[in-house]
């Protein structure tokens, strides 16, 4: 995204954040999170599988979440009305509760990054407290933190993750503008060189087309031009998503699922590895589609310009040192000769040999 009111200092700066960010992502296209999220459904082995259908699809990461339902969620929190209306165990009543059936062990994330490592695709993983992030950064040093947009507004462990000095992609779902220039400025306040990149988001699940906003990215494009910009999406399908890519976007997370009846949250929802794989498939054809801005006839190009555009063509049978006139010249396929955007350079001028009704001219019949 190239905003047109952006100054020249802040476009090199872009250029200098994409850079950053192209060697902390291993690619200069759009870097796909596959969001396995919770729909592993607690199970380790189901986790495993959603490592496999994202390396399938070739995604660029796989990515779970770590939290703790004791300190991430209070027993008299409500489910959102998106969870409470995709589950049917009427035994879960709280976030809580919820949050309590969707754990893994904390040795399983170990587990998990050395078989994605083992299976080349990079592993990731969401910190939902100060001691999810301290074990993700140190234990399993992972090469960049992945921030939910409920922690927009969590200033201090915002703050938290900026002393710690690692690369962070922050979702801004249910944010205003002055929220998200708040946290970039809390993860910054130690670091004013952390890399960042922050995602446009809406909080909704499913998302609706038309709350999407998607021109919201370059909002943020003109008024983060340090940070990279990208989109979590959470629409039915991938359209919007793909969209999102053609607006420039350059990173991409979306959530999947091994099957959409599962019961849990985030299934209903969520891709199938089918559609995982269809969606990388229409970003890599709108990454390709997109080429370099640059206005020009394309190689592909070269025989319709041949058979397609038009040349001077001779009207009748003339002789050699014959003056060329308006009369003489009409305006017929193929493109091979001189092009009727030259026809009066070409009036006046003799010809060098005799020259056949409907043949070609070129300029090296002419003096």
């Amino acid at each position: 995204m190239q905003p047109a009111t952006l100054s020249q200092p802040a476009e090199k700066t872009m250029s200098q954040t994409a850079l950053q960010w192209d060697e902390i992502l291993g690619t200069d296209k759009t870097f796909v999170i596959a969001e396995a999220g919770v729909n592993h459904n607690g199970n380790l082995s189901m986790a495993k599988e959603l490592v496999d259908a994202a390396i399938e699809a070739k995604a660029d990461a796989v990515k779970f979440q770590l939290f703790n339902p004791d300190t991430l969620a209070s027993k008299q929190t409500p489910l959102a009305a998106y969870q409470a209306e995709t589950l049917s165990d009427q035994k879960t009543k709280t976030q809580h509760d919820l949050l309590a059936s969707l754990t893994l062990p904390e040795e399983a994330y170990k587990e998990l990054q050395a078989y994605a490592a083992q299976r080349g695709i990079m592993f990731l993983c969401t910190p939902f407290d100060e001691v999810a992030a301290q074990y993700l950064h140190h234990d399993l040093q992972l090469p960049m933190l992945k921030i939910p947009s409920g922690e927009v507004t969590n200033l201090p462990f915002l703050r938290m993750l900026g002393r710690m000095n690692t690369p962070i992609i922050l979702s801004t779902g249910m944010s205003t503008l002055a929220e998200v220039q708040a946290a970039e400025a809390a993860l910054r306040q130690e670091n004013p060189d952390l890399p960042l990149s922050l995602l446009h988001c809406v909080s909704s699940y499913p998302t609706t087309p038309d709350s999407v906003n998607l021109r919201a990215l370059q909002t943020l494009d003109q008024a983060f031009p340090n940070c990279l910009i990208g989109y979590s999406d959470h629409t039915l399908g991938w359209n919007v998503t793909v969209a999102a890519v053609a607006l420039g976007a350059r990173i991409i997370e979306k959530h999947y699922t091994l099957d959409k009846d599962l019961p849990g949250p985030d299934h209903k929802m969520s891709l199938t590895a089918a559609e995982l794989k269809a969606m990388m498939q229409a970003i890599r054809e709108v990454e390709s589609a997109l080429g370099d801005g640059v206005k020009q006839p394309q190689p592909i190009e070269g025989d319709c310009i041949a058979k397609a555009r038009k040349s001077l063509i001779i009207r009748k049978d003339l002789p050699a040192g014959h003056q060329l006139s308006l009369n003489d010249l009409a305006i017929k396929r193929p493109g091979t000769g001189i092009s009727p955007a030259q026809l009066e350079a070409v009036i006046g001028k003799t010809l060098t040999l005799p020259m056949a009704e409907d043949s070609v001219l070129h300029w090296e019949h002419l003096r």
